[in-house]
């Protein structure tokens, strides 16, 4: 399957305070060429799709193309270079990305730049610019609804993205306005090559994982909220302003395609 591998993950979301919550989940992630994708043999492709309408604004022709108007409005151009894309593929039509992250290179294999694209469970989706430092951090300033217990700007995140080898590290800590205890969460993974025997041991490790993974954030929403934390209303759209929201709309017309 080209030169995809697989990551098997322990995926932690921590929040501290008055409320506090600690949880732990087993899931699985794929890194992929976005110029070389898995070739499925045909009873399998069910078990992992990649599909342009599940990033950016879900109207492109390929996830590449997604990814290269989101950096060319920036003024950030590869010039052909590679990029690495660690997601969750969809599993029998149903696919939940909480973060995906691309890095990419330039020409001359440099990394130019990473990009956290960030989804919430209300179907909306937002893309982070990020330039890191030698060891992979970054910072950016939250402008997106993602929990309903966080507000949607005045927080900025601190991002440890280094690029996946044999294990993967990746860190999100959200520092909160008015010294409020920050929310970190985090994915730790191991490197395997992506062969059909090695996705077959994912799957039955971990049954319709992107499904799973939604269902356990929403019943970790319903604690908190049984548990008293205040929820913060979800935003309207401003006037005139690109929607997150959009590619939802795009998302039911086309099935997602």
């Amino acid at each position: 399957m080209s030169a995809a591998a697989l990551y098997e993950c322990r995926i932690r979301h921590v929040r501290r305070g008055a409320v506090a919550n600690d949880f732990t989940y087993g899931s699985y992630l794929w890194l992929v060429d976005l110029d070389d994708l898995p070739r499925l043999p045909g009873p399998l492709r069910a078990l992992a799709g990649f599909v342009p309408g599940d990033h950016f604004t879900g109207t492109d022709i390929s996830i590449r193309a997604g990814l290269e108007d989101f950096l060319a409005d920036r003024g950030v151009f590869l010039d052909g270079g590679r990029v690495l894309m660690l997601t969750a593929a969809r599993v029998f039509g149903y696919v939940f990305n909480p973060l995906t992250v691309y890095w990419c290179r330039d020409a001359d294999d440099q990394l130019v730049c990473v990009v956290a694209e960030v989804h919430n469970t209300y179907g909306g989706r937002h893309s982070y610019l990020l330039f890191p430092d030698e060891s992979g951090r970054a910072d950016v300033a939250k402008d997106f609804y993602v929990s309903p217990f966080l507000p949607i700007d005045g927080g900025v995140y601190r991002m440890r993205v280094p690029e996946p080898d044999e294990r993967l590290s990746i860190s999100i800590r959200l520092d909160l306005p008015g010294g409020a205890p920050p929310f970190v969460a985090s994915v730790h993974g191991v490197r395997r090559v992506a062969t059909a025997r090695e996705l077959l041991r994912m799957v039955a490790r971990h049954p319709l994982a992107p499904l799973a993974v939604a269902g356990r954030i929403r019943r970790q929403g319903v604690a908190l909220f049984l548990r008293g934390l205040p929820v913060v209303p979800r935003p309207r759209p401003r006037p005139g302003a690109k929607s997150d929201m959009a590619a939802e709309a795009t998302m039911a017309k086309t099935g997602g395609r």
